[in-house]
């Protein structure tokens, strides 16, 4: 091939997980080009006619050009030789100038399409040139999928068609505004790639909720779940107890969010139905101990990714300071992981929901649309409201103990403790395979394959489930996979709203949701304040995304070189860095309390599937409290702490205002 040849990438927003595309330059493959046009249909299409040269390796990248915000081009080299690189707009304006060397990439961030005359971009390797046909979207408009989805589900209490609308608004943005291509769009280019996103974890999540519902059904039919509460009664004897069984249940399961949500929700609820608590009570507990703990504790599947992250913002921030070495190596030399350490007393969100949880517990007393609910449950009036659509189904007869089982409560516990056991083990396993020799407990659980050890233990469970149910000839073969196919089945309903949700995300991912918000909300402020603007700006995005790690994911890298360069580290080497340890805490807690917050957060579904929930009546139920733990944490927290408050005063000062709020305007049972 000429040197004078090149291929030109696509597009990929600042600050995400994913690889820009890429354009290679062997021979041309009309069918390698053909799978290339399902993918990025306007570039792809330009390619194969404006030159000889075929797609044979596209990675994704965002779909439309948003106005005013960055974006960055990569150009790959050809065969041999070096190439002069221009990126002109449709005005001429040449907006980028550079050069690519063969077989290397040369990557032009900071682009910017200002408006619709300004799209499409053209770019000019050597004599080749490509232009980059996008749909144009104005910034704004990336906000539009997520509130409308939010809004209609508050609005009209159901969440599966607020989600598709939100959806398919973001497909029509991506489609060039066209209403009914965008219908096609939201199945074949975002409800199914959720479904089969193994790398992401999608697909495990699926089937790891799939296999732990399907072993809730065994042990239902078997008696086992019966024979756990019948056990408890001695001990869960009031409200008030089964409630601080179920936030030990979620402290003790610390590992991970995912496992903590599903093993607690259908573990309790029996015990808490039995007790009259209701429903969103039962998925408030879950939801907001999940999260917050695995966050927390260092041994658990969050600490690695959040490890990685921050030893990504140290390197920028270090590489950006360069001009200082002093500082440059003191940043270079910083553990990650004792950072991550260091920054737990200022996760005050995380620690104060905790907090809250237990509070609500042990004085019985509730606030708000919680207190109603609690009031309708111990009255009599149901569990769960007149009317609401259960996130998984727990009222049928397929639930019930097969008539004649005994109520053995080890028909439950045993294969519960086999789950929690065999994740345990495999994140060991796993993790100390990719960290190596000599790694400590916290760097085998930071590298461990979440996924594949949460399949694992599912799985073992529902064997174990059904080899106890046959061998005690409680059930047969055939009503032990009915019972199965029965607990699978339960959880419908909220499958489809979890890949409708993740959709959702995808929807807003590729039209800039974040970037947009993290773009409006970022600004000069006083350093002090630095810790609060970032929590609001993580809550926010958490919130429109419905998701905690990919928030994290974009402004961790980001934050942490600002907060150096605005001076947060000017006292790094001499161990006065707590601006430093507000903001990157900041991320963390902002994520969670977004991912609260949130009915398109997939923990928030899970923990109304696993309670057996009205998702919405949970998320409405929720917000007042995780509003309250919120506000809190940034005025006396994130403020307090950067104006010299010290954090261990910062959390019992938060403490005891949560305590007086429930103590004076809470209701308790009985009272009301």
């Amino acid at each position: 091939m000429p040197p004078d040849r090149a291929i030109v990438g696509g597009i990929c927003l600042p600050g995400t997980r994913r690889s820009p595309a890429v354009f290679r330059t062997p021979a041309l493959d009309p069918f390698v080009t053909l799978r290339a046009l399902r993918r990025t249909l306007p570039l792809a299409a330009l390619l194969a006619v404006a030159s000889p040269l075929s797609a044979q390796e596209i990675a994704d990248g965002p779909a439309v050009y948003m106005g005013g915000l960055p974006f960055s081009i990569t150009v790959s080299g050809g065969d041999d030789g070096t190439l002069p690189v221009r990126i002109v707009d449709a005005r001429g304006e040449v907006l980028a100038t550079g050069s690519v060397r063969a077989r290397d990439e040369a990557v032009f961030p900071d682009l910017r399409v200002t408006d619709r005359a300004s799209a499409p971009l053209t770019v000019e390797v050597g004599a080749e040139s490509l232009e980059l046909a996008l749909p144009f979207v104005p910034g704004w408009f990336s906000l539009i999928p997520p509130l409308i989805a939010i809004a209609l589900a508050l609005i009209f209490k159901e969440v599966i068609t607020a989600l598709f609308a939100g959806v398919w608004l973001g497909a029509m943005a991506i489609t060039g505004f066209n209403p009914l291509t965008a219908i096609w769009r939201v199945i074949d280019t975002y409800a199914v790639p959720s479904l089969g996103d193994v790398e992401g974890g999608k697909t495990a999540i699926v089937c790891f909720s799939l296999l732990l519902g399907g072993m809730v059904g065994v042990i239902a039919r078997n008696g086992g779940t019966l024979g756990i509460v019948e056990a408890l009664r001695p001990l869960a004897t009031s409200a008030r107890r089964g409630k601080l069984a179920t936030w030990l249940a979620g402290m003790a399961i610390f590992f991970d969010d995912y496992a903590n949500t599903l093993l607690v929700g259908n573990t309790m609820r029996p015990i808490t139905d039995r007790l009259k608590i209701s429903r969103e009570k039962l998925a408030y507990l879950v939801d907001s101990t999940a999260a917050p703990v695995a966050a927390l504790i260092p041994v658990s599947t969050w600490v690695g990714y959040e490890i990685s992250l921050i030893a990504d913002g140290f390197r920028i921030a270090a590489e950006q300071q360069s001009a200082n070495p002093e500082l440059a190596a003191g940043l270079m030399a910083a553990s990650p992981l004792g950072i991550f350490v260091e920054t737990i007393p200022y996760l005050f969100y995380p620690l104060l929901a905790l907090c809250f949880v237990f509070l609500t517990s042990v004085t019985d007393r509730d606030l708000g649309p919680m207190a109603k609910a609690e009031a309708r449950a111990a009255r009599g009036d149901g569990l769960y409201r007149e009317g609401a659509m259960l996130a998984s189904d727990t009222s049928g007869h397929s639930m019930d103990p097969k008539e004649g089982a005994p109520h053995a409560w080890y028909n439950a516990a045993i294969p519960v403790l086999v789950v929690v056991l065999v994740v345990l083990a495999g994140l060991y396993v796993t993790g100390r395979a990719s960290a190596g020799p000599g790694a400590n407990l916290m760097d085998i659980f930071g590298a461990a394959d979440p996924f594949a050890t949460l399949l694992w233990g599912s799985l073992a469970g529902c064997i174990v489930a059904v080899l106890m149910s046959v061998g005690q000839r409680i059930l047969t073969v055939h009503e032990s996979m009915d019972a199965l196919v029965g607990g699978m089945r339960a959880m419908l309903i909220a499958m489809l709203i979890l890949v409708l949700a993740w959709s959702l995300g995808k929807v807003t991912e590729d039209v800039g949701t974040a970037a947009f918000l993290a773009q409006i909300l970022s600004g000069r402020v006083a350093l002090e304040l630095l810790p609060v603007l970032v929590f609001i700006t993580s809550a926010a995005i958490a919130f429109a995304t419905g998701t905690s790690w990919g928030t994290m994911s974009i402004l961790l890298p980001v934050v942490i070189p600002l907060t150096v360069s605005l001076g947060g580290a000017e006292a790094f080497l001499t161990g006065e860095y707590h601006i430093l340890l507000g903001v990157t805490s900041g991320v963390l807690a902002g994520a969670i309390f977004g991912d609260h917050c949130s009915p398109i957060s997939d923990t928030t579904v899970m923990s109304s599937m696993a309670s057996g929930c009205d998702h919405i009546d949970h998320v409405r139920t929720q917000l007042p409290y995780a509003m309250l733990v919120g506000g809190v944490s940034m005025v006396i927290g994130d403020i307090g702490t950067a104006y010299g408050l010290p954090n261990i005063l910062a959390l019992g000062l938060g403490a005891a205002v949560l305590f007086l709020v429930l103590r004076t305007r809470g209701t308790r049972l009985g009272e009301g």
